[in-house]
């Protein structure tokens, strides 16, 4: 099991940036998929994006264009870049690994986006 661990969440004003790190306690360069997926009140958990190890992405529809996953394996972390944001873009974010069968997430962080 790796633990993962969420930061950077917090509230925006529409149209601003932020950005998340998910810290894992192992190689993510052992991982096959990295990802981020994000449930708001009322709604299902959906996928923000993910990032294969071979570097390949795939990035839900609401977000493309605005928001980049990335990696450092140095640092055994993935970046969630999220641009343009937008009010429905509020909810929690949660980091993923998936290794074979084995999948572990972080606790969530919070964005809220709002004037």
């Amino acid at each position: 099991q790796v633990q993962l661990v969420e930061s950077g969440g917090g509230l925006v004003q529409p149209g601003g940036s932020l950005r998340l790190s998910c810290a894992a306690s192992g190689s993510i360069s052992s991982m096959h998929i990295m990802g981020w997926y994000r449930q708001a009140p009322g709604k299902q958990r959906e996928l923000v994006a993910r990032l294969g190890s071979g570097g390949s992405t795939n990035y839900g529809d609401s977000v493309k264009g605005r928001f980049t996953i990335s990696r450092e394996n140095a640092k055994n972390t993935v970046y969630l870049q999220m641009n343009s944001l937008k009010p429905e873009d509020t909810a929690v974010y949660y980091c993923n690994a998936v290794r074979g069968l084995l999948s572990d997430w972080g606790q969530g962080t919070q964005v809220t986006v709002s004037s």
